[in-house]
């Protein structure tokens, strides 16, 4: 029932295609019939109506249409990716699965009783309305894996609307929030999935060229690998139309680099969370970091310079956090923003924040001056103890080609001196080797 207009989708576009996996077209046509059989499958299965079903995979076409059964069969659907393999049996655990479905490079899937049950109150909400749920994992500021759980019936409402048919590139991971949505909009606007065997700026570009993609969500790390790689120098992006960015602050020297280089891309934040799923946003330029967002069934305000939000797709709560909701229900994001009229500017988490003898310093302005440098491929700023300040401003550099560390040092404190505040200026300058970001593509703050 609640997936019942993406059945309709699929119904009138059978023979168009719907997803690219490993190089391979499936049509909408082939995904309806492989949702029926899922249905059949779980309903033998004894697959129970509202329980908690945990899917190992990555976006697949055997994944895709299961998705869309679980949620037909009123499931709660935890996905889980390799990129959270450390903890896999905790997630599992925190979320009480009880059925297990593993989805290997094959596309073959294995299914299995796990030995818990699902009792928490909100999956007991979630039954007694007979709405199918989403379990989401984000990192809370003390690093703790906090377990949300939305509603998919509010979460599924805003696809109704029809919007732009495109090709699109399925860069976020199967168990991200942000995958979730290009998966449910391009599914609802009969666009194309294009899949990907890897997640290297050539793998991407190399189908972005060979499929035409016009959509690629990407993160502002992974578009800073492309720049440094130089690999849209070998492929052919004349179809991308859009390259939209989230899940961290974009460092101003990379969006203004890439829209340098391709003018003629529409570049658009995004904003959303694990917790209350994307927001509509529109930004003020390509090569501008203010953005409104919000949109049909949000509301934000402001308060003592964080950002909060209201709307009816938030999640349910966690299932073992404290409810980040204030009484009268708006949810606190923890993302510091300054405000010009209708448009803000993320400024960076509350929490990464540097007291600095009581100045706060934000580490994401410190990076974007230092990323101006020349031979600067990455930088990550973060705060020390120190028995004088409180802490101390220090920075993580990776530099393109090798080169003197007392040298570079002081060029880079001379240049964040003529750019920044005294007390922001890093005290201590580390060079490091190592990519500084996680399998999602996201800078790994100290």
């Amino acid at each position: 029932m609640h997936v019942d207009f993406i059945i309709d989708i699929l119904r009138r576009n059978k023979d168009n295609d719907a997803i690219v996996w490993q190089d391979k077209e499936y049509t909408y046509g082939w995904l309806l019939e492989k949702f029926e059989y899922w249905q059949k499958f779980i309903q033998i299965e004894g697959v129970a109506k509202g329980a908690v079903v945990i899917v190992e995979a990555d976006f697949s076409p055997n994944a895709i249409a299961l998705l869309l059964a679980l949620l037909d069969n009123n499931c709660i659907f935890m996905p889980l990716t390799q990129s959270v393999s450390a903890k896999r049996d905790e997630y599992i655990e925190i979320a009480q699965g009880e059925v297990l479905f593993v989805i290997d490079e094959k596309d073959e899937v294995k299914v299995s009783k796990l030995p818990y049950r699902a009792t928490h109150e909100i999956y007991r909400k979630l039954k007694e309305l007979t709405h199918p749920g989403l379990v989401l994992f984000s990192s809370g500021s003390t690093g703790a894996s906090k377990a949300a759980v939305h509603d998919m019936t509010y979460l599924l409402e805003k696809f109704k609307a029809p919007r732009q048919k495109r090709s699109t590139i399925t860069f976020l991971l199967y168990d991200h929030i942000g995958g979730i949505n290009t998966l449910f909009y391009v599914l609802s606007n009969a666009g194309l999935m294009v899949t990907v065997g890897g997640r290297t700026p050539d793998i991407v570009l190399a189908a972005v060229e060979k499929y035409k993609v016009e959509l690629l969500p990407a993160s502002p790390t992974f578009l800073n690998l492309i720049l440094l790689s130089e690999a849209y120098k070998r492929h052919d992006l004349s179809s991308l139309k859009v390259v939209s960015y989230g899940t961290e602050p974009m460092p101003e020297s990379t969006l203004k680099h890439f829209h340098h280089i391709f003018p003629e891309i529409k570049l658009l934040q995004t904003y959303g969370l694990s917790e209350v799923g994307i927001l509509q946003s529109k930004s003020k330029s390509s090569d501008s970091l203010w953005v409104k967002v919000g949109g049909e069934g949000f509301e934000t305000r402001i308060i003592d310079g964080l950002l909060e939000i209201k709307a009816s797709c938030v999640m349910l709560g966690y299932l073992n956090a404290l409810s980040p909701f204030t009484e009268d229900g708006w949810f606190k994001t923890g993302d510091a923003v300054e405000v010009d009229g209708e448009y803000i500017k993320i400024l960076g988490r509350k929490s990464e924040i540097i007291n600095v003898g009581g100045e706060k310093v934000f580490p994401q302005e410190v990076e974007n001056v230092i990323s101006e440098m020349d031979n600067v491929a990455e930088v990550l700023v973060y705060g020390e103890k120190n028995s004088i300040t409180g802490n101390i401003v220090c920075a993580k550099v990776r530099l393109s080609i090798p080169e003197d560390p007392r040298t570079f040092t002081k060029s880079l404190k001379q240049h964040c001196s003529q750019n920044l505040q005294n007390y922001k200026v890093p005290v201590k300058v580390q060079f490091v080797r190592e990519e500084q970001y996680s399998e999602r593509f996201k800078k790994v703050r100290v």
